[in-house]
């Protein structure tokens, strides 16, 4: 059996046997799960592990382009919906996929999809274990979307809630701000710009796992994503009750980033990651967390960006480089649509 057609076809989500050659030969054969069945049976030695809890989430993909600098929309579902969990305390386990394709999407598209989740999930020790695909006819989505949820196991003990954050806590960033969304608005082409930059799209569990056995007081963490930084920080501000201060010397920024925010009148702190976390730990754990970090290539630029106050409660405040203070809010809107 072989897929006759280079480009999807709306015969493909008809549920006959063009479906079945699309399914069976794309993304099964990719991921190495059965698609004889409409579920999966799930079975792991943590699943009987004493005081453990399951952690699951779910999460769509609608990137433009599909694929661009640094990975393209398959790699942003795996570590995306990996970096959820993990930012939870949680190890991911196992993933679903559902597609969404546009009549005249390229096989060959999918097939590269497909084959750079695999290798995302294998890296990251997770499982595509179920998923579904439809198809739907021209101009009624954009090439294809990309949802997926995850399934992974809390320990006993372990608890990460925004909410547990006390004052004097330190604010540690993995790595450097707004490569993700610059590298998706550089890659659209549309202002003839060639600045070089690649995402940063990266799974964090295994850095995760890092920080938690060096630094087992971590109270918090977040993955840096749509609204970047900023709303990262105030969502984590609001649910503690205090206020985050944070210095603007601090910021890691690659001086390609700054300039296409300069150019474009774009704010950094508002610019989205793909594979950079922020969490807040003891300060005398401070030490070992950014240790345990920057010994991953995936937290090789992490820093000390700021702390917790008693101040204003939610609020998110700035020390910036002329020894002022500015107030950092939530955006009203969003920088840069369809990024991830």
């Amino acid at each position: 059996m072989a897929l006759r057609e280079p480009r999807v076809t709306l015969a493909h989500g008809g549920g006959g046997r063009a479906m079945r050659e699309l399914v069976e030969e794309v993304f099964a054969a990719a991921f190495g799960s059965d698609a004889g069945e409409d579920q999966a049976r799930l079975v792991h030695a943590a699943l009987e592990e004493p005081g453990m809890r399951l952690a699951f989430t779910t999460d769509s993909h609608v990137v433009t382009p599909v694929e661009f600098p640094g990975g393209d929309i398959g790699k942003i579902a795996v570590c995306g919906t990996v970096n959820d969990l993990a930012v939870g305390g949680a190890r991911p386990l196992w993933l679903s996929a559902a597609f969404i394709i546009e009549e005249g999407c390229d096989i060959a598209l999918l097939r590269r999809i497909a084959a750079t989740m695999r290798r995302e999930a294998d890296a990251a020790g997770v499982r595509i274990v179920t998923g579904d695909t439809k198809v739907v006819g021209r101009g009624a989505a954009d090439g294809v979307f990309v949802t997926t949820a995850g399934l992974g196991v809390i320990p006993a003990g372990r608890d990460l809630r925004a909410a547990l954050i006390r004052p004097g806590d330190v604010a540690i960033l993995s790595g450097m701000l707004g490569d993700h969304g610059a590298a998706i608005l550089a890659a659209r082409g549309d202002l003839a710009l060639t600045a070089g930059i690649e995402s940063d799209c990266a799974a964090l569990g295994h850095l995760m796992e890092a920080v938690l056995a060096a630094a087992p007081g971590v109270r918090a963490a977040r993955d840096v994503t749509r609204g970047g930084l900023a709303s990262a920080l105030n969502e984590m501000a609001a649910a503690a009750g205090l206020e985050i201060e944070i210095d603007e010397t601090a910021l890691p920024l690659r001086g390609e980033v700054r300039g296409l925010c300069e150019i474009l009148g774009l704010d950094p702190l508002y610019l989205a990651n793909e594979g950079a976390l922020v969490l807040f730990v003891p300060p005398d754990q401070a030490g070992a967390a950014l240790q345990a970090m920057r010994a991953r290539r995936e937290g090789a630029d992490a820093c000390i960006i700021g702390r917790a106050g008693a101040g204003a409660p939610g609020r998110v405040s700035l020390r910036t480089g002329f020894g002022g203070t500015r107030i950092v809010d939530m955006l009203a809107g969003e920088q840069l649509p369809r990024i991830c």
